[in-house]
């Protein structure tokens, strides 16, 4: 197996270092269920340690405790905390409106001026909201869609939100802007401190998605794209082949990103294949959109739909122009629900944006000391942690399991307790821990973060699993649920069928953690 072919395949690719602290406790065998044992036993886990932490924030009883205060790589266990932080920060019920201001004289319907949107941060604009205003997402993403089997499509339109500001422009009596059309992307900046970089107009997660369905062998397969926009030429290639043959499809693009090829084959009978390609320039192509919006509402505008976003032209505030149009998110509490769910990377370093432009700053880097101050005051030892970005995708990361717990527990004594909790993955049920436990008797009473570092072992042609962790809740019965974390750094896996049998590995141990923590609970 290729390098390059173990890199693809894991969900996070960091370089991986050993956990850093020096053992100080752990668990007997004799102090574990059987089951736990079995499968911390199993080959993978020759050379692997395993932290556990599982507490009732009643009493502060401790059921397991394994190695709870040293360091462990989090992965997306991470999203635990700046996502609180951000909640926290905002508030629940945070919702961004994006503004639309026409900078000029309007003439009659005739715009002389600019049409300027002002990027506020909206992680979705519109591509997510379902008629009832929750936001919609699929067990695994379409932003993992070049890492990991079976990703798919949410329904909704990734321009609805573009195509509600053209139709208020309309309404506002415009038909034309003899102008140009601007994003004002001023409210903050991240570029080459986070990865994905968060840009304040995002459209479809800053992605093209690309789905191919197999026809008949030796025909073309079908295929479609989207978002589409006039400056972006995709085309296909994939030819359909036996339904025992394999199915391997190829994303190339241009060094500017504008011209995507599809190639490769698709085995007859399976189900589609999405891939997904990167839109580099945010707000140049959320401009050819916005105007393309326009003329489908009934607006012309004199400049050209393609080219760079002008956004040298945006005035320095907008006090003196009429607003013509906003969008409004869903509250954020739906955002915190799809990054925690799907760990949407690029939704978790947002957050880091979202805060620093709540203190004042456009640095997005400026969100840790809003991060620290709020774990600070959630209770969480800020020494046990380190954290570089909002997904948990650097080195550099630490947790503890007890720094884990201690933002879990903060949870359980605010009003949002149930709002969070149940905006984590649910065992068996949905988001990163759909696909496991179907009929177990946790099924659905597990409630955790999942986290996933994995890197290129190239001396083993392996892959090296820095971190598989989950941090959340264990329901015990009667309302009541106990804090906990398991995890395993320095395992190993050699495709990724292997690799998400260790995340099915940590998810069976939380089962068993619940079963046991449900059966000796006591009564209310």
């Amino acid at each position: 197996m290729s390098r390059e072919r173990r890199t693809s395949l894991v969900v996070a690719v960091v370089a991986l270092t050993a956990a850093v602290n020096v053992p100080v406790a752990i668990a007997s065998a004799d102090d574990l269920d059987p089951r736990i044992t079995a499968v911390m036993d199993k080959p993978a886990y020759e050379h692997a340690q395993w932290g556990l932490l599982q507490i009732d924030p009643s009493d502060g009883r401790v059921g397991l405790s394994q190695f709870p205060d040293q360091s462990f790589l989090p992965g997306s266990v991470t999203k635990l905390f700046s996502v609180s932080a951000t909640w926290g920060t905002l508030g629940a019920d945070h919702r961004f409106e994006t503004p639309v201001h026409a900078v000029g004289r309007q003439d009659g319907s005739t715009l002389d001026g600019n049409l300027v949107l002002v990027a506020q941060g909206d992680l979705t604009m519109g591509g997510r909201t379902k008629p009832d205003g929750t936001v919609d997402y699929t067990d695994t993403d379409h932003t993992y869609a070049n890492d990991l089997p079976g990703a798919t499509l949410t329904p909704e339109d990734p321009l609805a939100g573009l195509d509600s500001i053209a139709e208020q422009v309309r309404a506002a009596g415009i038909t034309r802007v003899a102008g140009d059309v601007l994003i004002d992307d001023r409210a903050f900046s991240a570029v080459g401190e986070l990865d994905p970089t968060p840009t304040p107009l995002i459209i479809n997660d800053n992605l093209i998605d690309l789905l191919t369905t197999p026809t008949a062998p030796g025909q073309a397969a079908d295929f479609s794209w989207r978002p589409q926009v006039s400056t972006f030429q995709v085309t296909s290639d994939v030819r359909t082949v036996a339904a025992d043959d394999a199915t391997d499809i190829q994303v190339t693009t241009s060094p500017d990103g504008h011209q995507i090829s599809v190639s490769g084959t698709i085995a007859a009978g399976s189900q589609p294949q999405l891939r997904v390609a990167q839109v580099d320039d945010a707000s140049a192509f959320g401009r050819t959109a916005l105007i393309e919006a326009l003329a489908r509402a009934g607006v012309t505008v004199d400049a050209p739909a393609g080219g760079p976003n002008p956004v040298d032209q945006a005035p320095p505030s907008y006090t003196a122009d009429r607003t013509v149009a906003s969008y409004v998110s869903p509250v954020f509490s739906e955002y915190a629900e799809l990054i925690l769910k799907v760990s949407h990377n690029l939704g978790a370093n947002l957050t880091l944006c979202l805060m620093a432009v709540h203190a004042g700053s456009p640095d997005c880097m400026d969100g840790f000391p809003v991060e620290k101050t709020f774990l600070q005051g959630a209770g969480v030892d800020t020494d046990a942690v380190s954290f570089s970005d909002g997904r948990g995708g650097t080195p550099d990361d630490r947790v503890t399991p007890r720094a884990v717990t201690q933002i879990l527990e903060y949870w359980l004594g605010t009003e949002d307790a149930d709002r969070f909790r149940t905006s984590l993955p649910i065992l068996g049920v949905d988001g990163s821990l759909g696909g496991f436990c179907p009929s177990c008797p946790a099924h659905g009473r597990v409630f955790a973060k999942t986290g996933t570092v994995a890197g290129p072992d190239d001396l083993n042609e392996r892959l090296q699993i820095g971190a598989m962790t989950l941090g959340g809740y264990l329901e015990v019965g009667d309302g009541r649920y106990e804090v906990f974390y398991v995890g395993v750094t320095g395992a190993t896996a050699t495709t990724i069928e292997e690799l998400v049998a260790v995340l099915g590995d940590v998810a069976d141990i939380s089962a068993v953690m619940q079963e046991n923590a449900a059966a000796s609970a006591p009564p209310e």
